[in-house]
């Protein structure tokens, strides 16, 4: 969960997991068993055990990081926080986050590609499971590209809906207010525990690419 063994990392054999941790074989066995039921490690005959990619890796649908959607165009990125408040959980954030109590960091910023808007996103971080956001200035890099390579996760949910622009996002996207944008709503979690709630509004024009793996 550190991600010091990275997805596809050869996890030791068993002989050298018992030396490690004086422990016997048949615990080993069922410590490997468990994490295999959990997703995290991927069994695969006479080659070992390795560990496993996130189960979004294997997702058809491919929603990448704000950063690299404006950078993969060949457009400068930016981002300007517009709102940054650290604060209790309020049921809202706790359902979002489906957390029972805590301190959330919420996020408010506009994405930009060349100084032109991109994307609004709107952001919750549960910071009882990752403190170290509160201490991070998201200016000088995304809140999504420092999670992703700073977090490790196991399992990703998103919804895509088509909406219309309030007056409010309308302002920060230079839209007319009502113009349809596509939202995406997307929530990661570690096993059992929710990092990230955020919502991404983006114009109409927008497009989202899909990938089969056979």
């Amino acid at each position: 969960m550190a991600g010091v063994w990275e997805p596809g990392h050869r996890i030791p054999p068993e002989h050298e997991l018992m030396a490690e941790y004086a422990c016997s074989r048949m615990t080993v066995n069922k410590a490997i068993s468990a994490l295999t039921e959990r997703g995290l490690i991927d069994r695969r005959k006479r080659a070992g055990s390795f560990v496993a990619a996130p189960t979004m890796h294997r997702a058809m649908l491919e929603i990448p990081d704000v950063a690299v959607e404006v950078e993969r165009r060949g457009r400068r990125h930016s981002i300007e926080i517009l709102e940054r408040t650290e604060r209790e959980g309020d049921s809202d954030d706790r359902r979002l986050l489906a957390m029972t109590a805590g301190p959330v960091l919420a996020l408010r910023g506009i994405h930009r590609a060349d100084g032109t808007p991109f994307a609004l996103e709107e952001r919750l971080i549960n910071l009882v499971i990752v403190p170290a956001a509160a201490d991070i200035d998201f200016t000088r890099e995304s809140p999504g590209r420092w999670l992703l390579g700073h977090v490790p996760w196991t399992d990703a949910q998103h919804r895509i809906t088509a909406t219309a622009a309030t007056a409010a996002q309308a302002a920060h996207l230079d839209l007319h207010p009502g113009a349809p944008c596509l939202s995406i709503e997307r929530a990661t979690w570690r096993t059992q525990e929710r990092i990230t709630h955020v919502r991404l509004l983006y114009p109409g024009d927008h497009a989202l690419s899909a990938r089969f793996i056979a």
